[in-house]
């Protein structure tokens, strides 16, 4: 029997989870395979799938754990289209996953693609139980997976396979000059990038105060964003407030988010990664493709990523003197990193050689 994928995520939430997951089963389907993309009706993915192209089925929203019910609804559906293999990404939807498989046993391949790291233990005899369940569970870092295997049970088959990045999409870009005149940024001074959402998680503050704490002068700072939906918490005012009370008007620079990365990425001389501890961070990646290097945390899967020192640099997580330490050092020493050789590093990750792992993983070719 030909295989058929079918994709499932439960989530109305629309975030790097969900984007990826709808990436490789668009990638999937485009290199020839039977697709289906099960989701909730009016949900964000389900639009965006249907934009895709996608063969789409609606489910309601189960319940995280014990949804007994729509498991058997589910796994009718799986059964009525010949569905072979079923993927998730979101830790929400492995218990119905789990119930799934328990219905129709060695009929259905079930993968689990990791997408956040384990913050605790997952040695229970629940995790365990529902473990068990999972066919093929696929970590994007060598690092993952080795939590995988000290904190958890999990006894089937593990591999590494990162997500994926069309890096065609980074080709015959902007030279930086037309990017900073895109952005109306100055077009000499050396600058410092930060990319996602204004998010006390995202670490804007962090990069300004490194900018205060830094001894040299001669360099600033843009922060590409938007405030997050309903923000209640007023980091947004509080970002733009730290820039004025402390004249930094000349030196911060904030700019809407816009579809076209690259510039940004082009426009900027370093990314600056500044969150806790970023699992599998795609904007880095993409940074690389650009040939731009990163100012990561030493922490999560950035290191990894940079191959330590490869593609940027590195400071301690969370740390504003850290970082404002990297900040003078590349602002008062000849600091260098190879383009090409930044390029070539995002090229492990290029979508191609990822679908081609996946394909290997749940074996299809």
């Amino acid at each position: 029997m030909k295989a058929k994928l079918g994709y499932l995520c439960s989530s109305e939430s629309w975030g790097g989870l969900e984007m990826n997951h709808l990436r490789n089963a668009q990638w999937m389907q485009e290199r020839g395979h039977n697709v289906v993309f099960i989701c909730v009706a009016g949900s964000p993915i389900h639009i965006n799938a249907t934009d895709f192209g996608l063969k789409t089925h609606l489910i309601e929203k189960h319940k995280k754990y014990f949804g007994f019910k729509k498991a058997r609804v589910l796994a009718k559906l799986i059964t009525h289209e010949s569905i072979s293999h079923l993927i998730i990404r979101s830790t929400y939807d492995m218990s119905i996953l789990a119930s799934v498989k328990h219905i129709l046993k060695s009929k259905l391949h079930t993968s689990y693609f990791m997408e956040m790291q384990l913050g605790v233990k997952k040695t229970n005899f629940l995790h365990t139980l529902r473990f068990k369940k999972i066919d093929l569970w696929s970590c994007p870092l060598n690092w993952l997976e080795d939590q995988v295997k000290t904190m958890t049970r999990f006894s089937n088959k593990t591999v590494v396979i990162p997500s994926g990045l069309n890096t065609s999409q980074f080709e015959n870009l902007p030279s930086k000059l037309t990017a900073r005149n895109e952005l109306d940024l100055p077009p000499e001074i050396l600058i410092f990038g930060l990319i996602g959402r204004f998010d006390r998680q995202k670490g804007q503050l962090l990069l300004i105060n490194a900018l205060k704490l830094a001894k040299n002068d001669n360099f600033s700072i843009v922060l590409l964003g938007e405030p997050t939906l309903n923000q209640v918490d007023g980091y947004t005012a509080e970002m733009t407030a730290e820039i004025k009370d402390s004249n930094l008007e000349k030196r911060v620079f904030i700019r809407p988010f816009r579809k076209d990365t690259a510039t940004f990425y082009k426009a900027v001389d370093y990314l600056v990664m500044a969150t806790k501890a970023e699992t599998f961070g795609m904007v880095t990646i993409e940074s690389l493709a650009c040939g731009t290097p990163v100012i990561g945390s030493n922490a999560g899967g950035t290191p990894e990523i940079l191959q330590n020192s490869t593609g940027g640099l590195l400071f301690e997580t969370l740390n504003a003197q850290s970082l404002a330490n990297q900040l003078n050092r590349i602002s008062s020493e000849k600091v260098h990193f190879d383009a090409t050789t930044l390029i070539n590093m995002a090229k492990a990750y290029d979508h191609n050689k990822v679908c081609t792992q996946v394909e290997k993983a749940l074996n299809l070719v």
